[in-house]
């Protein structure tokens, strides 16, 4: 690892917003401040439409990936102000970039970033586009962060799991021994979001707050779970080309409550989270939670009644918080990069071996 002070910054598939990190990789790594930014709602609108085909996509999205560049380059001047860090004294950014489209059986990924632009304003080293490596050698492309949450959380004489809660919910297994695995374990955030968003015009269920309004469809979490990716074996990726509000509508009849559709999605991820754990965790007595779904109460309470007798908490009690380890997982990623060592897992990945992740642009 080469050791030094990084930041990481990640804009996940909620869409909520970035997510920057400051991590000291010479002592730990330690989190030593963090930083949230909002999306304008603008262009949060232009990256949801650009999940989807449309017209003049190419020109949009290279227009996205500028903007994003100045957000991107905007909460890192925030960041450095707030703690008291001058650029050249940063190794590099690692910037996950906003992901648009997952196609890894096609052979491709999107995380837009113009990545010289973020390198060119922040006179920073920018390591981005950390998933087509992974792709390219064969592999899904994700999840990436197994590889971090190893290297922080595993524990000596515990089996752990780990459990990400963004707009996909992923899982890193945590043996005490043999190899780590990791996958996508279905929708975390995004659906609940996007439905709160068409019916009550909020980014996100607060707490839970209207799901615990209503009432579980057992019918409608039955059709929804007969997707086939809750069946499938890892590894596995997924995202919104997948799990997204045209999917849940197929499934509506059109005569139920919202309220009601929103309890179900959040039993929708309870679920997929639960079974995941079950089938493939099944000795790790220590769960751990992160992501934006670590603060919704009523998603973790459902996920804790489904798997009684597991420990359940969140990292911020391993000395990360919640909404900061993704962010601190692509500083991590970055300095493996500026080393030239691998960043995937090809056990979690399936790709045909360990790789180099990213590509540089120097300050």
């Amino acid at each position: 690892m080469q050791p030094g002070l990084y930041i990481g910054l990640m804009s996940g598939t909620s869409m909520d917003g970035i997510d920057a990190a400051l991590v000291d990789l010479g002592t730990g790594p330690t989190l030593r401040a963090l930083v949230h930014q909002p999306f304008p709602p603008q262009l949060r609108d232009t990256l949801l439409s650009l999940n989807s085909p449309g017209d003049n996509e190419l020109h949009r999205a290279a227009q996205a990936a500028n903007s994003l560049a100045l957000g991107y380059a905007a909460i890192v001047a925030t960041l450095l102000a707030q703690s008291g860090v001058a650029a050249k004294d940063i190794a590099a950014i690692g910037c996950h970039g906003q992901t648009v489209r997952h196609q890894p059986q096609k052979g491709y990924t999107t995380q837009l970033v113009n990545g010289a632009l973020l390198a060119e304003l922040t006179g920073i080293s920018v390591v981005c586009d950390f998933r087509s490596r992974d792709i390219a050698a064969g592999g899904e492309g994700a999840p990436l962060v197994p590889a971090f949450h190893q290297a922080v959380f595993a524990a000596p004489q515990q089996a752990r799991a780990i459990v990400n809660i963004g707009g996909i919910a992923n899982i890193s297994y945590l043996p005490v021994n043999g190899e780590v695995i990791g996958f996508d374990c279905g929708p975390g955030n995004a659906l609940m979001d996007a439905w709160i968003m068409a019916h009550r015009n909020q980014s996100y269920d607060s707490g839970g707050a209207w799901a615990s309004s209503g009432r579980i469809l057992p019918e409608l979490a039955q059709r929804l779970l007969a997707h086939d990716f809750f069946s499938r074996l890892p590894p596995k990726s997924t995202g919104r080309e997948t799990f997204n509000l045209d999917w849940v509508r197929k499934a509506l009849s059109g005569q139920e409550r919202p309220e009601d559709v929103q309890a179900t999605l959040c039993e929708l991820t309870a679920t997929g989270v639960a079974r995941a754990l079950e089938t493939h965790c099944a000795d790790a007595g220590e769960i751990y939670v992160c992501g934006g779904g670590a603060r919704n109460d009523v998603l973790l309470a459902r996920i804790a009644a489904l798997l009684p007798g597991r420990r359940i908490a969140l990292t911020d009690s391993l000395g990360i918080a919640a909404e900061a380890v993704e962010a601190a997982a692509f500083a991590w990623l970055a300095g493996r990069t500026m080393a030239r060592e691998p960043g995937n897992l090809p056990r979690v990945t399936g790709a045909r071996g360990p790789r180099i992740l990213g590509a540089i642009y120097p300050a």
